[in-house]
């Protein structure tokens, strides 16, 4: 109850102390988060390039506009699940017989191949040009005449895409709280145990790879309308320990550690671009500084005052 009031309060609130543009990003890597949580939080696997599959999603809405002439919100999402689940089914077969390190570096070594293939195929993927996206109809409807395409996106746009995301934290809630979640867990904690009892390792982590994968592709699809444009940066390793960082700095350990490491860095990024042309520097020290204060993230540290702070009064 408390965690849905949190919840409700962000996003009553978040629209009026960032950009609404902004605060629609937000929300979309928070649900890019919670697909790599699922991997790193609850199967206990570091994915170093899960910006593959959020390139996966914004470049099949890309080719679905540019080859098919697709103009629905809707057939965008459907197709970057098919693609995501096409593309992470490849890419899973070959990671989830590794764990650790390895996983680790095998994942950013098959994103990096997806990177240099939109570079190379630049007649297909624009190259660094990239693809243009046009405004998309959402639930049927287009961009009225005269109507301003930055003001449909940061408030019409913005509503869509947290709808998407209340769909997608009530989908991702009853996965890790089901049996197959709770399996993930037992493999995380205790990998030995779990074959002991029978669990199929390999076959529950190549599951939980694809759900994160589709969840990383759904972020993709809605992020490009947004961005209007798609290039190959979004395949480059960086973005994907950005979304690391976001994760690690909400806690990964934790259900809505995504969501508020999320809301922490697009907020102090937004504030920092405007505050000083070395925002990069600035963003980096603050975050070191938080990293290091609160080592189990924003929410594991909130979990563990609040915990102390009981116990004080209990006395």
């Amino acid at each position: 109850m408390r965690r849905s009031a949190l919840l409700l309060a962000a996003v009553v609130l978040l629209p009026l102390v960032l950009r609404p543009a902004v605060a629609a990003e937000v929300w979309i890597f928070a649900i890019f988060g919670l697909g790599l949580n699922l991997l790193l939080g609850y199967t206990g696997l570091l994915s170093f390039g899960h910006s593959a599959y959020f390139g996966v999603g914004a470049y099949s809405v890309a080719f679905m506009v540019k080859y098919l002439h697709v103009s629905s919100m809707e057939l965008f999402l459907l197709g970057t699940v098919v693609a995501s689940v096409l593309v992470t089914a490849l890419f899973g077969y070959v990671c989830v017989r590794y764990t650790k390190i390895f996983f680790s570096i095998l994942t950013l070594a098959l994103s990096q191949v997806l990177w240099s293939l939109a570079f190379k195929f630049f007649w297909v993927t624009g190259g660094t040009d990239g693809l243009r996206v046009p405004t998309p109809k959402i639930l049927g409807l287009s961009l009225g005449v005269g109507e301003d395409k930055s003001y449909f996106l940061a408030h019409g746009y913005y509503y869509y895409v947290l709808g998407v995301f209340v769909i997608c934290v009530a989908v991702m809630w009853v996965i890790v709280h089901s049996p197959f979640g709770k399996a993930l867990q037992a493999i995380r904690d205790n990998e030995t145990r779990a074959r002991f009892i029978g669990l199929r390792i390999r076959s529950y982590r190549f599951v939980a790879f694809l759900v994160s994968g589709v969840f990383t592709g759904i972020a993709g699809a809605l992020w490009v309308p947004l961005n209007g444009l798609t290039t190959p940066d979004i395949l480059y390793w960086p973005f994907s320990g950005e979304i690391v960082f976001m994760t690690v700095l909400g806690g990964f350990r934790n259900f809505t550690g995504p969501i508020v490491g999320a809301i922490v860095y697009n907020f102090l990024k937004d504030y920092a671009v405007g505050f000083t042309v070395y925002w990069q520097t600035f963003m980096g020290v603050i975050l070191i500084v938080l990293v290091l204060v609160l080592p189990t993230g924003i929410v594991g540290s909130a979990r563990l005052i609040a915990a102390a702070v009981r116990r004080r009064f209990a006395r």
